[in-house]
């Protein structure tokens, strides 16, 4: 029997086609470490070659040949891992295609027994080609079905991870959130805080405001018993003088002697009242120019008695407030100062704050100090050359107290910015003494200070 008759062997072919086509749907280049696109054109070139030969040739062994080379692109399918997305097609054609083997063995070996059972040899075939069309239909439709599933676990992932996203960002918004209301909470404590210390410096300098005119009017009205006392005293002397000449001169030797020394004792004791009472009205004038409100006017004026003057002020002020309280004062002042065009109650006000300021440091220092620790406070002066080529006078206070912490460092020239409790501080210090450098005598103020061991004020006024 001729197999051409049969119609069946065109089908291995074009079953060749349709897997060297799905090959080309199916798989990715991507994944395949050689140019697999090439090799998929030449299957496919190779495909059409052999349904031509199978249409055009009219021998077994050519149909044995187009079945070896089917075989060996079953085989590639089955053994290549890149072209196994393939299988479930290829099984679907295996049983047509060992069905057709079969056939055609037969008919080779026994042509006779093949024409006896030819129905049955072409209902097998008939059963095979069914099955590939069952099994493609039934693999169509898992595809289809697993495709639709893939697509609805990949939209079901993207909308996980696209919720899982805004989960996560809008939990760090939260926080973000929480922080920022945090934040302005803190600040907002922080605010109150720095309102209620500013309250209260603003009633402690209202109430140093009052001390200081209440200071003015009571060294006013000393000052001029004062005056009297001082006054009485040299006319008292002067009036021994007379007597001395006078009527004790025509006493006796012996009476005049006698008289001699207790006039010499009265007048010692009239010198003594004089010079405690010209001291006396020293401090009330300094605590009348303290406490009175500076005009602007410069005057030349001695720098080394002012600060010394000061020094000593504080120094016993410091004493009266506490009895315990004791420190070493160094001097070391330049004998050959120029003497500066200064406004004295602003520089003396500046001064006398820095020397409050040094003892108090090394006063909190001295609390915690080891044994052998001496409080000490040096104020130096000397002649300096300002960077333009100007004369000036330098002024150093230097104490070897607690220092300044470097985080508060910048804020120490602020108005109301105090370290000291509520109550012994106002906070206006040293931004008044900034102010009175910087501003009414065009200099400038510098600190040095290391936590724990020493600050330094070095003050620069223009000669």
């Amino acid at each position: 029997m001729n197999p051409k008759s049969d119609g069946y062997m065109l089908i291995e072919p074009l079953f060749a086609l349709i897997l060297v086509n799905y090959l080309g749907k199916k798989v990715d280049p991507s994944h395949v470490d050689y140019d697999i696109r090439r090799y998929i054109v030449i299957g496919r070139y190779l495909a059409i070659a052999l349904l031509i030969l199978d249409v055009v040739a009219d021998s077994l062994a050519i149909n044995m040949a187009i079945r070896a080379c089917v075989f060996v692109l079953l085989w590639l399918i089955y053994s290549r891992a890149e072209l196994r997305v393939a299988k479930s097609l290829m099984f679907s054609m295996i049983p047509y295609f060992l069905l057709s083997l079969v056939s055609d063995v037969v008919e080779l070996v026994s042509a006779d027994f093949y024409d006896t059972y030819e129905y049955v040899f072409e209902s097998a075939n008939l059963f095979g080609l069914l099955w590939f069309g069952a099994m493609w239909f039934v693999n169509r439709s898992q595809r289809r079905a697993l495709e639709s599933e893939r697509a609805k676990r990949e939209a079901e992932e993207t909308r996980s991870r696209i919720m899982a996203e805004m989960k996560v960002n809008l939990e760090a918004e939260v926080a973000q959130r929480t922080a920022e209301l945090r934040q302005q909470k803190e600040a907002l404590e922080e605010t109150l805080a720095e309102l209620t210390r500013t309250q209260a410096q603003l009633i402690q300098s209202e109430k140093m405001a009052s001390l200081g005119e209440l200071t003015a009017g009571i060294a006013h009205e000393i000052q001029n018993p004062l005056n009297f006392v001082n006054n009485f005293a040299e006319v008292s002397i002067e009036l021994l003088d007379e007597l001395k000449t006078g009527p004790l001169a025509h006493l006796s030797p012996d009476t005049a002697e006698d008289a001699n020394d207790i006039i010499g004792d009265l007048t010692q004791n009239l010198e003594k009242i004089n010079l405690h009472g010209k001291r006396a009205d020293g401090i009330v004038k300094s605590m009348l120019q303290h406490s009175r409100i500076s005009a602007g006017k410069k005057d030349e004026t001695d720098i080394n008695a002012l600060a010394d003057e000061y020094l000593r002020l504080s120094y016993h002020g410091l004493r009266a407030k506490d009895k315990a309280f004791n420190a070493s004062m160094e001097t070391d002042f330049a004998v050959d100062l120029h003497r500066i065009a200064v406004v004295p109650q602003d520089l003396g006000r500046v001064l006398l704050n820095l020397f409050n300021n040094a003892f108090y440091a090394v006063s909190e220092k001295k609390k915690d100090a080891p044994a052998g620790y001496i409080p000490r406070v040096t104020v130096a002066t000397r002649n300096v050359q300002r960077a333009d080529g100007g004369a000036a006078v330098e002024i150093t206070v230097r104490d070897n107290g607690t220092g300044i912490p470097q985080t508060i460092l910048d804020k120490i020239y602020q108005p109301f910015f105090t370290t000291k409790p509520t109550g012994q501080g106002t906070g206006l210090g040293l931004s008044m003494s900034y102010d009175i450098i910087h501003k009414a005598h065009g200099g400038e103020i510098r600190i040095d200070t290391v936590e724990g061991e020493y600050t330094v004020f070095t003050i620069t006024i223009p000669a």
